[in-house]
């Protein structure tokens, strides 16, 4: 006879943190609605919750967590207008892939249809920015529907889920059962080898290859297979945006960014190579336009996600994890016992080392030219942040117009990079930082980030400053939105009646006992405002540096590609 456990949760959201500890999240960030049932589980089971004041920056936060750490995070919010406030949220989740479990309230089932206080059909307005989306429908259902919310939100391949607990199933007393379902194990395939296909084949017979890392790839190069892989082939190591960070960024053959963000001397990689492989990426716009345009050659692409595989290109598809792919064709390259060292292979090979070379050139010119400007400019305050940050660097960053400087490549980023997907969301980078900075507590973590993005997450950056700082934030002032007036600039249009920036402005002011806050504007101390501001974030505190910048100062591939006015 099977006997009924006695022991009772006190309400639904015992139940469901409960089944978070279990799996090992030890963090919550949100703004929880008027029902706090939520807060009190999570205080009696110990997990921290990371107060917010808007449901957007909550998400950015969870959304930075779990890019960081590559662990599920947890975003708890209200019902009705806090649920349609997080939607920008999770849609930069689901283009950024990240595993977060959205926990909301919801109106009760017997009240569905009567107008009742924030009632809203939530499930049909976040299913199409989420994997999966559903409301618990009765109290047996709570833990089980947990445990699925996790499985989907880790994938492969990973993504945001929304779980709705209503508010009259929220206070059911739910049985415990000590056997919980666990979270399935992936099967590891790393020994098997791959079979000769097209995508190997097509390896084999290239001599100008290039290998492009997509933001799938992060958390799964850990041991350098990526570069590994690069070095048998002969190949140039390319990222998009969201795969910065995947590989080393000092490693001999790594060339910076693809597409709009590129170096000209690596434009000249791409516009000559006859092989393009793409690991774990979405070859998203930006990192296929802008520039040089990709030849028409043979693409070779892998996803674990059937929605990464675009079908624009010619060339083999595979549908796996691009680790395994990366690891099997290494070893069948290896295996052939080509001789790299042909005529054809030691040319690419030199023009792979001539354009490096050329982006350093670029890089000391730029850096002359700024130190006869006297103000300060953008290439030298992240020439200033890299040589001032330690291994354990995290950059996090917007895609604004002057504050894309920090994707260009010689300026590094250190041991990790975090940035927007392909949405680009105002403000995702300012308050994701407070995200990665949480899960990732022994890291410097630096926010590269404009004005406009940062007066979108002040006041969160204010809120969580006391218990949860550390962050130390960069923010480029013009007053505005760059990139709006450089578009208003190209089509003619008055900036007296479409002003977007004020580069005169003063700097937006943030106060505070536990903020750290400059104005830079003084070049001859530049390093060292940044070293005392690093220095106080490692005991804790959150440094705000702003700086003035000019509105002619532009990321050299922008100007390159003439996406903005010269």
């Amino acid at each position: 006879m099977v006997t009924q456990p006695s022991e009772r949760y006190a309400d639904a959201w015992s139940a469901v943190v409960d089944v978070l500890v279990r799996n090992g999240v030890d963090t919550c960030f949100g703004l929880p609605g008027d029902d706090l049932e939520l807060l009190r589980a999570l205080d009696a089971a110990g997990l921290d919750l990371v107060p917010c004041r808007d449901q957007r920056n909550a998400m950015y936060m969870a959304t930075g967590y779990a890019l960081q750490s590559g662990r599920l995070a947890v975003c708890a919010l209200g019902k009705g207008p806090a649920v349609t406030h997080a939607a920008t949220g999770l849609l930069e989740a689901r283009e950024s892939g990240a595993p977060v479990l959205v926990l909301a309230a919801g109106a009760p089932e017997r009240r569905r249809g009567s107008g009742g206080f924030q009632e809203l059909d939530q499930v049909s307005v976040t299913a199409p920015l989420v994997r999966w989306a559903h409301r618990v429908g009765h109290a047996d259902r709570v833990v089980p529907e947990t445990v699925t919310a996790l499985t989907r939100a880790l994938g492969p391949p990973s993504g945001p889920v929304y779980l709705e607990i209503p508010d009259d199933v929220r206070p059911a007393r739910i049985p415990v059962n000590e056997l919980l379902p666990t979270l399935p194990e992936p099967l590891a395939l790393e020994t098997v080898a791959l079979a000769p296909r097209a995508a190997l084949g097509a390896l084999r017979a290239s001599r100008r290859p290039v290998v492009l890392v997509g933001g799938g790839m992060r958390h799964r190069n850990d041991d350098g297979a990526v570069e590994r892989f690069a070095e048998r082939l002969g190949a140039p190591l390319f990222t998009t945006a969201s795969g910065r960070g995947a590989v080393d960024e000092r490693h001999p053959l790594f060339c910076g960014l693809a597409g709009l963000y590129a170096a000209a001397p690596a434009r000249r990689l791409w516009s000559s190579c006859d092989l393009v492989v793409s690991l774990a990426g979405r070859l998203e716009e930006t990192a296929v336009e802008g520039g040089t345009p990709w030849p028409p050659v043979t693409v070779v692409q892998v996803n674990i996600d059937p929605a990464g595989l675009s079908a624009e290109f010619p060339g083999p598809r595979v549908l796996g994890d691009a680790r395994h792919a990366v690891l099997g064709w290494t070893q069948a390259l290896r295996a052939d016992g080509t001789a790299q060292d042909t005529e054809t292979a030691r040319a690419w090979a030199d023009e792979i080392a001539d354009a490096r070379k050329d982006m350093a050139l670029a890089r000391e010119a730029e850096l002359a030219g700024a130190a006869a400007l006297p103000e300060i400019r953008i290439a030298e305050l992240l020439a200033a942040l890299d040589a001032t940050a330690t291994d354990s660097h995290v950059l996090v960053q917007e895609n604004g117009l002057q504050d894309m400087w920090s994707y260009c490549f010689p300026f590094h980023t250190g041991g990790g990079s975090v940035v927007p997907s392909e949405q680009t969301p105002l403000g995702f980078g300012a308050a994701a930082a407070i995200g990665v900075k949480r899960a990732a507590p022994g890291h410097e973590v630096t926010a590269f980030v404009g004005d406009g993005a940062f007066l979108a997450a002040r006041a969160d950056i204010a809120v969580t400053a006391p218990a949860h700082g550390g962050v130390l934030y960069v923010v480029l002032c013009n007053g505005g939105y760059g990139w709006l007036d450089a578009q208003r600039a190209r089509l003619g249009l008055d900036a007296g009646r479409h002003a977007f920036t004020d580069p005169g402005a003063p700097p937006p002011v943030m106060d505070g006992p536990d903020i750290h806050y400059r104005v830079l504007r003084d070049k001859a101390v530049l390093r060292e405002e940044i070293v005392a501001a690093r220095q106080l974030c490692a005991r804790g505190g959150t440094a705000v540096l702003m700086v003035p910048v000019a509105p002619d100062d532009i990321p050299p591939p922008l100007r390159d590609a003439e996406v903005v006015p010269q």
